[in-house]
């Protein structure tokens, strides 16, 4: 009982933490919170209990890496909205038996190219704009019990047009992994850090979010249900939407006005793998937040919906997601991952 003590009472300080709000554009590095891999976008998009032989699935939570990912490589790319372009890749190696696994991965995003304009709105010729993260994980088992601490170091550069900005963070996971009754309990804090460079004077705050998971393969059904709760470092996320303010006979405006349910409901990730352990996987996902956000008043849009697919050949796993916004916005993702010890 007493090497237990210490893993519940960091598990308990991660869960109730609260930390400063990040909704929508208030901080820097948003790219930081894109879903690392296709089977992640998947199941939502911030999956954070996804624990198999795919490094991809530390750069989310960095204490499920675990021996089945060494010399593992995974390679994603998404062809996000417009001419964004999207990728991660992530490798781990198996050291010795003292050390055991270290894990380390890249995020990049290209933001395109744009017309650039001075203050007179005179033409100042085309600009680009791109971001990249370098991170390390590392994971280590609390004494016999079955939790497990781990935590990613990053170093984020971000250039657009003649600025740019560099900034360090890092990820603090805990997971609960009972074998018996496969059952994954995981909290994260992510993006926890600094811009070392600001784009010009003022420094900004980084993309901090808190995210806890929990899944389990049920025994007699060929199928893993997860439940994700994000962005539990502030309570109010939901938002009040003026398309949905109702007016009566004479005139009268009640605004739509999201409640207690609302903040509830709107974190909530929902997210199912069928048939988990096999060649073939098959991963269904909803955003509770990201429907509600993005639903179009009297149009079926289907947003917050997401899905994909996994298939194995050989050595090499094939990944494939798809996740709709609304009608004129989707985006494909494309994985592969590689064991190359084989």
């Amino acid at each position: 009982m007493k090497n237990l003590k210490l893993p519940i009472l960091t598990f308990l300080m991660l869960s109730s933490f609260e930390l400063w709000p990040q909704i929508g554009g208030q901080n820097t590095y948003q790219f930081l919170n894109l879903p690392v891999s296709p089977r992640h976008a998947a199941l939502g998009g911030k999956n954070v209990t996804l624990n198999n032989y795919d490094p991809s699935s530390a750069l989310n939570n960095p204490a499920l890496i675990n021996d089945a990912m060494d010399n593992h490589l995974g390679l994603n790319y998404m062809n996000f909205v417009g001419d964004i372009n999207y990728g991660t890749a992530s490798y781990a190696y198996f050291f010795d038996r003292r050390t055991r696994v270290i894990q380390g991965g890249i995020t990049y995003i290209n933001y395109g190219s744009f017309d650039g304009f001075d203050e007179n709105a005179n033409p100042t010729g085309d600009f680009s704009g791109s971001e990249a993260a370098l991170s390390v994980g590392y994971q280590q088992q609390l004494g016999r019990s079955d939790f497990y601490l781990g935590a990613n170091a990053k170093f984020i550069s971000s250039r657009l047009e003649q600025f740019s900005s560099f900034g360090v963070a890092t990820d603090i996971g805990l997971s609960y992994k009972n074998e018996y009754s496969n059952l994954i309990i995981s909290t994260v804090v992510r993006n926890l850090g600094f811009q070392l460079k600001p784009f010009n004077e003022i420094r900004e705050d980084l993309p901090l979010e808190v995210i806890f998971g929990i899944s389990q393969k049920l025994d007699k059904l060929p199928f893993r249900w997860h439940i994700t709760l994000e962005n539990l470092q502030e309570w109010n996320i939901a938002f009040g939407n003026t398309a949905r303010d109702e007016v009566d006979l004479s005139g009268n405006i009640t605004e739509d006005d999201p409640g207690f349910f609302a903040n509830v409901f709107r974190r909530t990730i929902i997210g199912i793998e069928f048939f988990p352990d096999s060649g073939f996987n098959i991963q269904l996902g909803y955003n509770v937040r990201r429907g509600e956000e993005l639903r179009i008043e009297d149009q079926r849009s289907f947003a917050g919906l997401s899905g994909g697919i996994s298939i194995k050949l050989n050595k090499i796993r094939l990944n494939y997601s798809y996740t709709r916004f609304n009608r004129a916005a989707n985006t494909s993702f494309f994985g592969v991952s590689i064991d190359l010890s084989r």
